[in-house]
């Protein structure tokens, strides 16, 4: 089976590991990935501020190649990616002028044909049906799920589960033997850009995050974006020092822990690359 995939930059560079895990998953799955030819940067938070056509135009231009190359589905990992993409495709299908002027832009045909999907929604669509027999290892651990701001906002354009309690991450969780805490921190933002112009603000917002999930008892804190796992991993020491206490607990992709539910190797999905010690299996 066949699916395309845009990898953005996250995943082939500050989130390798979640990069390996899904392509790890993808193959125990019998899962052949194609990844977009030739894709560029989806502008993710910057371009939108600036400039209106540009913020179009950049993942216009990923989606056109995805049609180019006959890919009528494409997997989105990271959650930024897939929330510029859904959104342009959305904007340029309620405005044929202004998709008009993106393509004259761009130099490209593009008509808005391919589906896509975030990684719940693949996993959801491709994983979860051939779980049965799979699981020889289950993650039989106390985890909150954390989805972060982008994989369910803005909900009248991406309508994907519910903005405020979404419960898709947690009935995969389920699934592959954990228990899921009630979280009411489950959409609350992590501070995202901040990371490195305002550390601060990031360290306050991903605290709470972080302090709740230890307060509710629970083992791991599982994601499915690669900012929420930066600056809820690599912005750990920051978060203890405003914090004036050490947070322990550590921060699993979604994929790496479906990974090790089906018996693959940590190293193979990547969990050797956090900064935060992961020591569940």
């Amino acid at each position: 089976m066949k699916i395309g995939i845009y990898p953005g930059c996250s995943l082939t560079g500050s989130a390798r590991d979640y990069n390996e895990s899904v392509f790890a998953l993808a193959e125990a799955f019998d899962i052949d990935f194609v990844q977009i030819p030739d894709w560029n940067c989806c502008g993710a938070t910057a371009a939108h501020n600036l400039n209106k056509e540009l913020s179009l135009a950049l993942p216009a231009r990923i989606l056109a190649l995805a049609e180019k190359h006959g890919l009528d589905e494409i997997v989105v990992p990271c959650a930024a990616c897939y929330s510029r993409l859904v959104v342009t495709q959305h904007e340029l299908k309620k405005n044929p002028e202004l998709k008009n002027r993106v393509c004259e832009v761009l130099n490209m045909d593009y008509r808005g044909t391919s589906a896509i999907l975030n990684v719940i929604e693949w996993i959801d669509k491709y994983i979860i049906p051939k779980l049965d027999g799979k699981i020889s290892n289950p993650f039989s651990h106390k985890v909150a799920c954390y989805y972060g701001c982008l994989l369910v906002r803005p909900d009248k354009v991406l309508r994907y589960d519910r903005a405020e309690d979404p419960q898709t991450m947690d009935i995969v969780m389920s699934k592959i033997g954990a228990t899921t805490v009630e979280y009411p921190f489950k959409t609350e933002c992590c501070g995202a850009g901040f990371s490195v112009s305002n550390t601060d603000i990031v360290s306050k917002l991903s605290g709470k995050i972080i302090e709740d999930a230890e307060h509710r008892g629970a083992e791991a804190i599982i994601v499915a974006c690669p900012m929420c796992h930066s600056n809820l991993d690599m912005r750990r020491n920051d978060i203890n020092k405003y914090w004036g206490r050490k947070f322990n607990i550590p921060v699993v992709f979604i994929t790496q822990a479906i990974g090790l539910a089906v018996g693959l190797p940590a190293s193979k999905v990547g969990l050797k690359r956090h900064f935060v010690e992961v020591n569940i299996s």
